[in-house]
């Protein structure tokens, strides 16, 4: 067997290279996924631009080898874990909390002050390689219904799913969600198979195109938002003025919902949040929505495909981390990676 594989390592703000590096090992309690897919997401264009918080409180430092959204079969196991793993296509779970807090006690592992986050935070290695290790009960096991594509869609779908679920909206219910990224998308397609009215706000003619392109004609920029009353209001951007935003736009006892995270401190009137009986809800992670995300992607409930603009190999992510669009690609958001191409 090899004792290297090839994986993504980023050893400084804007130097991104594929190197060999050791095969991982399965320890106690962990297995080892041969990676089929994985996606690239704005975090980790903020760990290759040095930006990410977490890089100045010390949470993650260089080197540091990225990836978070991934899925894959399971190719060995360690001690104590289950041998029916074997071979079973998975995707698993970025926060890994420490299992004895009392956080984690009490199913709040995402929160959980000492946790490891998967190819971002605390050394933990992510899956931008041809392998990954991870705890055996942070896994999700995949339908055949779930392809690849769909496997390394569930994480940002897990955010999505709570985010459109902590709003609260159901039918008859009109709700805006600001930002018409990967994560914004997916959030008002779950608001649609709720059976609510979605409006998006978005900056650029090209995303509210692609938004439109999906099924949601009521896309906008800021001067087009029709004066409508919002039931609820997603922030899924990176504006630091979007939540004030948000507030300002969402009818009295509706709900304001923040998953996008601004690189500056963001500010609220909490006069208007308290006058308006508006209630604020924060989501961090996608820990709690990934069984049903899991789920929806395999009934068809959403299609999140359309957002993948483009497949590509390891060679080709440092480039992608810089901003530059796949050739070839499509208009959508997202780009995955395969691990076995061009290797």
């Amino acid at each position: 067997m090899p004792r290297t594989m090839r994986a993504v390592v980023l050893t400084g703000p804007g130097q991104c290279a594929v190197e060999e590096v050791p095969v991982p090992v399965a320890a106690p309690g962990e297995v080892v996924v041969d990676v089929e897919r994985a996606g690239v997401c704005g975090t980790d264009v903020e760990l290759f631009t040095g930006e990410l918080s977490y890089l100045h409180t010390g949470h993650s430092s260089y080197p540091l080898r990225p990836g978070h959204e991934w899925c894959g079969r399971v190719a060995s196991v360690g001690r104590g874990v289950d041998e029916a793993w074997l071979g079973r296509r998975v995707m698993g779970d970025t926060m890994l909390g420490d299992q004895v807090c009392r956080r984690c006690r009490r199913g709040r592992q995402h929160v959980c002050e000492q946790r490891q986050e998967v190819g971002i935070r605390g050394g933990r290695d992510g899956a931008l390689a041809e392998q990954v290790a991870v705890p055996a009960w942070s896994l999700h096991a995949l339908p055949d219904a779930v392809d690849a594509t769909l496997g390394a869609l569930v994480e940002p779908g897990g955010n999505a799913w709570r985010a459109a679920h902590a709003t609260g909206a159901g039918p008859g219910d009109r709700a805006l969600v600001i930002g018409p990224g990967t994560i914004g998308l997916l959030t008002a397609a779950f608001l649609r198979a709720a059976g609510v009215e979605v409006h998006l706000l978005g900056i650029t003619e090209d995303s509210l195109a692609f938004a439109r392109g999906l099924g949601f004609a009521d896309a906008w920029t800021r001067e087009q938002v029709p004066d409508l009353p919002f039931d609820a209001v997603v922030d899924a951007s990176t504006a630091a003025g979007s939540p004030a935003l948000a507030l300002e736009l969402v009818e009295p006892a509706g709900r304001i919902v923040c998953i996008g995270i601004a690189g500056t401190p963001s500010t609220i009137d909490t006069r208007s949040l308290l006058l308006r009986d508006v209630t604020a809800v924060g989501v961090l992670s996608a820990s709690p929505g990934l069984a049903p995300t899991i789920a929806a992607w395999a009934g068809g409930e959403v299609d999140p495909r359309p957002l993948v603009a483009a497949t590509v190999g390891l060679d080709q992510v440092g480039a992608v981390l810089a901003g530059e669009r796949p050739e070839g690609g499509g208009a959508g958001p997202k780009v995955h990676v395969d691990p076995r191409l061009g290797s």
